[in-house]
C-alpha cells in the first residue's frame, strides 16, 4: 500500500480527533560486528488516529519518525524482560513484530484495548452485529405489533395481593345522570342499601325553629336527588339555629 508522506505526516499533526496518546518503550534489535546482537528501547510518543498508529521522538515533534498501519495484525501481551510489554503482529510471516512497553498496568490495558479496536476488520464486526440486534428488534416489533391486544373485560386484581383471582368492578346504573343505589345485588341477594341516614339534631328549648320533620325518604329510595334534598334540610336548620344565637349575643 503506497501513502503520500506529506498527506500522512499532516494527518499525524492536524487538529483531528485522537483516539488514544501516550508515551511508550519501543523495542528496537542492534546487531553487532561477529553476528551477535542486542535489544534496547526508545521512548517515543504514539498518537493512534483511526487505524494508523503514529510515533514521534517527543511529544512536541512535528513530523512523525514512523507509522504502523493496524490491518491485518493482532495485539496481545507478550514474555519480555521488560515489564507492561505487548506486542502487535501481523498475519504475514515475515512482517515485523512490534513490541512495546507502557509505564503501568493501567496504561498497558488502555493501550491493547485502543489498538485492538482500531482496525476496520473489528469495525466490521461491530457493523454486523449491530445490523443483526436491529433486524431482530424490528422483527420483534412487527410481532408486537400484528398481535391482538386484549380487551378489557372490566376485571381488576387484587392491588394489595396480585396472586388473588380479578374482582369483577359493578357496574351502577344511571337515573338521570346519577349514580343509584339497588342497581347491583349484594351478598344477601338483594339489593345494596343506601348510607345510613345522619342522627336526628332536635331543636333546642325554646327556640323558634321548628324540629326536623320525619324523612320522607324511604331507605329504600333509589333516587340520589331527594336525599341531596333531605339532607340539605337540617343544613338549613342548624343555619337558622347558629343566626338566632348570634342574634341573642351567644356564640
Amino acid at each position: 500500500m503506497k501513502l503520500n508522506e506529506r498527506s500522512v505526516a499532516h494527518y499525524a499533526t492536524c487538529d483531528s480527533p485522537t483516539d488514544h496518546a501516550g508515551f511508550l518503550r519501543k523495542r528496537v534489535e542492534r546487531h553487532h560486528h561477529h553476528g551477535h546482537h542486542g535489544t534496547s528501547y526508545q521512548r517515543r510518543w504514539f498518537v493512534l488516529k483511526g487505524n494508523l498508529l503514529f510515533y514521534f521522538e517527543e511529544r512536541e515533534s512535528r513530523e512523525p519518525v514512523g507509522l504502523v498501519v493496524l490491518e491485518g495484525c493482532t495485539v496481545e501481551l507478550c514474555e519480555a524482560a521488560e515489564e507492561f510489554a505487548f506486542a502487535i503482529r501481523f498475519d504475514d510471516a515475515g512482517a515485523k513484530a512490534y513490541v512495546l512497553v507502557a509505564d503501568g498496568q493501567a496504561a498497558m490495558e488502555a493501550w491493547v484495548k485502543a489498538l485492538s479496536r482500531a482496525s476496520f476488520d473489528y469495525m466490521r464486526l461491530v457493523v454486523r452485529e449491530l445490523e443483526k440486534q436491529l433486524e431482530e428488534a424490528c422483527t420483534s416489533l412487527a410481532a408486537c405489533r400484528k398481535s391482538p391486544r386484549r380487551s378489557s373485560s372490566g376485571r381488576r386484581r387484587h392491588l394489595s395481593n396480585p396472586a388473588l383471582p380479578p374482582v369483577q368492578e359493578k357496574q351502577h346504573v344511571l337515573e338521570n345522570g346519577y349514580s343509584t343505589w339497588g342497581s347491583s345485588p349484594d351478598r344477601d341477594g338483594g339489593h345494596t342499601k343506601p348510607p345510613p341516614l345522619p342522627p336526628r339534631r332536635r331543636s333546642a328549648a325554646g327556640s323558634s325553629v321548628p324540629a326536623l320533620q320525619e324523612s320522607p325518604v324511604s331507605p329504600e329510595t333509589t333516587c340520589f336527588a331527594k336525599l341531596h334534598h333531605w339532607y340539605g334540610q337540617e343544613i338549613a336548620v342548624l343555619r337558622q339555629e347558629w343566626q338566632e344565637r348570634q342574634k341573642r349575643g351567644h356564640p
